[in-house]
């Protein structure tokens, strides 16, 4: 069944049509907004346990517990981002039939997912936090924060899937919305529960959690408030096979190339952890203040998927190539902007954080190696997203894997051990990083995306 023309979708955002870089960014800024407001959740934690508990509890949120929990939630969600590129794609061609086959599918697997995910980790978290050698000292933090974390997982799924099949037909602004709402819930939580009825990191992990489950259920609302051809009705969910498949099919390479991105994350933080706590803290803290820049990315990056996914479902490919160029400009001019602000103003963006002045000084060697390499990762960025949207997901995890995750790798255990400091281990993000952004651009001009291409 072939969809009406006109939606009374008022959310929506048709980007097959009107001004290019007009689309670009009234789509991109609610994403940005959005972002922020959900990179505030783990922020929030950070300051007020680094204020209120102290150098250890910050190094158990940002440390190997983030890591693991990054590795096991990054998997699903990637598998879910086969769903936004169907959805974008059936929403560009008004295919509203396979639409709303797609939706509760995409519904039935977060679900899943979550619930099959907090009991793994809740199971699995005291041994995978002793095998990346977390230090004694933030253990007991350790565990309590990933348990309960892992706890409301199936939160974090539900919400982070129905904010991507809104953002998939172009609707970037309820997601912002409920971002919003949850993230002050989430810092009021964090206050009461912390600050004022001392629990530590567990108060944290609680008032992620809560707020995550308010947001989750805000998302599940619009999506049964959506036009009844394409509707989601919670009595109704469940899976379409040929949905399904086609999701894996798209969602399992991202998947992958997530869980790749999070294994050699977490060698990287075991490396770290050798360092001691304020190492870790300093990673944490300086993870924190750069958190702007990636929220800017992947934002450009959402956007750059579903313009391309949209426009390849309504068979405007000239369109989409052009919407890549004019994205990629705006991406760069604003990577240089931001990258020129952390390496003037790290300090204060790290004391933030801490006051512990040796925690400080080993955050801006963090983000002296690390940030000038920000440039390179605006080719990362734009490039696979275009290819992602376009339908070619095996050819961006094979690029990602071998060009960040295995040479990551190489270097890990050929320059660390010959130099075991935390200037080697950073330097394996900007090498990387410029190499596979060359290697997405080959790839790119060489259009060969294009020809493997998934048609609604």
């Amino acid at each position: 069944m072939v969809g009406i023309a006109k939606r009374p979708d008022r959310g929506a955002q048709d980007l097959t049509q009107g001004v290019i870089w007009r689309q670009l960014l009234r789509y991109f800024f609610p994403i940005l907004y959005g972002t922020f407001f959900q990179q505030l959740y783990n922020t929030a934690d950070a300051v007020i346990v680094g204020h209120y508990v102290g150098k250890e509890a910050l190094a158990a949120v940002g440390g190997s517990s983030a890591q693991i929990t990054g590795l096991m939630v990054g998997f699903f969600t990637g598998l879910a981002s086969g769903a936004a590129v169907i959805i974008s794609q059936y929403y560009g061609a008004k295919n509203e039939s396979s639409l709303k086959k797609a939706i509760r599918t995409a519904a039935f697997f977060s679900i899943a997912a979550g619930l099959f995910l907090s009991a793994a980790g809740i199971l699995l978290a005291p041994a995978s936090l002793r095998w990346m050698g977390t230090p004694e000292d933030t253990m007991a933090y350790s565990v309590s924060y990933m348990r309960i974390i892992f706890g409301g997982t199936v939160f974090t799924l539900t919400y982070n899937m129905g904010g991507g099949i809104l953002r998939a037909m172009g609707d970037s602004r309820r997601p912002l919305y409920y971002l919003i709402i949850c993230c002050v819930a989430n810092i009021l939580l964090d206050l009461l529960l912390v600050a004022v009825f001392g629990l530590g990191t567990a108060g944290a992990a609680i008032a992620t959690v809560l707020s995550q489950l308010l947001s989750s259920a805000l998302v599940l609302r619009a999506l049964c408030s959506l036009p009844e051809s394409y509707r989601l009705s919670l009595g109704g969910i469940g899976f379409d096979k040929g949905s399904l498949a086609h999701m894996l099919r798209l969602g399992l390479p991202t998947g992958v190339q997530a869980s790749m991105y999070s294994i050699s994350n977490l060698l990287i933080q075991a490396e770290i952890n050798t360092l001691g706590t304020d190492t870790v803290a300093a990673w944490t803290a300086a993870s924190k203040a750069d958190s702007i820049f990636w929220m800017i990315m992947n934002a450009f990056g959402t956007t750059i998927v579903t313009f391309v996914g949209q426009n390849f479902g309504a068979d405007r490919r000239d369109r989409a190539r052009k919407g890549v160029r004019v994205c990629f400009g705006i991406t760069l001019a604003t990577a240089t902007a931001v990258m020129s602000a952390l390496l003037l103003f790290s300090r204060y963006l790290l004391a933030a954080f801490t006051s512990d002045a040796d925690v400080i000084r080993i955050g801006r060697l963090i983000v002296l190696y690390t940030v000038p390499g920000y440039l390179s990762w605006v080719f990362v960025e734009i490039l696979s997203g275009a290819i992602r949207g376009a339908g070619d997901a095996f050819t961006s995890m094979l690029i990602s894997i071998i060009g960040i995750c295995v040479l990551r790798l190489v270097w890990l255990y050929t320059a660390v051990p010959a130099n075991h400091t935390i200037q080697t281990i950073c330097l394996s993000y900007p090498i990387t990083w410029f190499i596979t952004g060359l290697a997405y651009l080959v790839y790119y001009l060489g259009g060969g995306w294009e020809k493997k291409a998934f048609t609604s």
